[in-house]
């Protein structure tokens, strides 16, 4: 290992250098490259970058500080560079979300993500033999298998197709979820068996959403709307993947964690409340009733507010001004509006992104599970982008301590049959 001494001048490390001293392996030290932690230069003739001395060190100090990164009450404090939510708007990469999803295919954002670079046109496709995997291991399932059920086992099938899936450099990674993504969509069944399964991602979702034809506009809201579902910072399923990550979990099995907390009914599942309840309002001809019942019960009214955003959800704004333009959009984007009036006479909440899926999934003819199954697709990309950037970080290092509140030491040994220590009252 490099002599701190070589820290106090000029010297320049080879990339095994760099990686001893950071802890990490070579393709790390290239991921910093990329992520702009570390600057490179390759001299004349020289075989392979160098890193200055001092600048890899000062990275190294970093990393060190970063176990007891400042933490306020149960809250972990992570740095990324992917998204900022700021004053009613977010940013992927410093970029104003909304604008790139209206303007860009889902695809293209998800590069964004990944590289930093805009890549018009991109496409994302399936090896044969691994969506051949995945549809086999996914049409095992019983029939009632929710669609989060049906993508898990798909990421894990996946997987197995995968000899190089323990590869974590940058290139592999991204590879993954250039091939991930399809295959997730390819797995799933398509509603009317026989349609044409290729073009734009957008459209093979479409078919194994629904059986109704798509238009153009459809397509377009569909395809912004996986797009702006991309990455959220970190929402309660980015997290596990990060953490999944910290631990080195490959990038299938990080998507797989990612998955598990998203069919939570307060996280992806949330937009399936909303579809039901616009499917009630259109039945019963107001909002009036059915927004009654849910406060009756008790319950917080579907699709309105979000903890992030005090004012308008602009996933939501963005969302909502396409569904405008879709001709069969009409009665549930009316039944919504009833909805957001209503109860903005005993509470000042704003429609959220999850209201403005369900009207997606209402007028397309989807099931109330569809909003969740467009979620999982889209924020699979959001995931593959944390776990690069929790690679690059050291390892393990999302280990927080518990609070032991529990019977000081030394307990005598319980008798059979006595009650445990879990039952006592601290």
């Amino acid at each position: 290992m490099t002599d701190q001494g070589a820290m106090h001048g000029d010297r320049r490390l080879s990339t095994k250098e760099a990686a001893e001293l950071l802890g990490v392996k070579p393709e790390t030290v290239y991921a910093y490259v990329s992520r702009g932690q570390l600057s490179s230069r390759r001299g004349p003739g020289a075989r392979g970058s160098t890193f200055d001395a001092k600048e890899v060190e000062a990275l190294a100090r970093r990393n060190r500080r970063e176990p007891a990164a400042p933490t306020t009450g149960n809250e972990l404090s992570v740095r990324t560079r992917i998204t900022l939510i700021d004053k009613d708007r977010y940013y992927f990469r410093g970029v104003d979300a909304t604008e790139l999803a209206l303007n860009h295919s889902y695809e293209e954002v998800a590069e964004w993500l990944w590289t930093g670079t805009l890549r018009p046109g991109v496409g994302f496709t399936a090896p044969e033999e691994t969506t051949a995997a995945a549809r086999r291991a996914v049409d095992a399932l019983p029939e009632h298998s929710g669609p989060t059920d049906r993508l898990r086992v798909a990421a894990i099938s996946a997987a197995t197709a995968d000899p190089l899936r323990f590869d974590l450099s940058e290139e592999a990674v991204i590879g993954t979820g250039r091939t991930l993504i399809p295959t997730l969509v390819a797995a799933l069944p398509p509603v009317l068996p026989g349609r044409r399964d290729d073009g734009p991602l957008a459209r093979r979702l479409w078919a194994r959403l629904t059986g109704r034809k798509s238009d153009d506009a459809a397509l377009h809201a569909l395809d912004t709307a996986l797009a702006l579902l991309v990455d959220h910072d970190l929402a309660a399923s980015t997290l596990a993947v990060r953490v999944a990550a910290s631990a080195r979990a490959h990038p299938y099995a990080a998507v797989s964690a990612g998955l598990g907390v998203l069919e939570g009914p307060l996280h992806g599942a949330a937009s399936a409340l909303a579809h039901r309840m616009l499917i009630d309002v259109l039945d019963r001809g107001s909002a009036g009733p059915v927004v009654a019942d849910e406060l009756r019960a008790g319950r917080r009214v579907p699709g309105l507010g979000h903890r992030l955003y005090p004012g308008e959800d602009p996933r939501a704004q963005a969302l909502f001004a396409l569904l405008e333009v879709m001709p069969k959009a009409g009665p549930a984007l009316a039944a919504a509006r009833d909805v957001v009036a209503t109860a903005a006479r005993h509470t000042d909440l704003h429609a959220n992104v999850d209201l403005a899926l369900a009207v997606l999934t209402v007028s397309s003819g989807m099931p109330a599970e569809a909003g969740e199954t467009i979620f999982a697709v889209a924020r699979t990309a959001g995931w593959i982008a944390h776990a690069l950037e929790e690679y690059g970080e050291r390892p393990l290092r999302m280990r927080p301590s518990g609070q032991y509140v529990g019977l000081r030491p030394p307990q005598p040994l319980p008798a059979p049959g006595a009650p445990g220590a879990a039952s006592a009252t601290p």
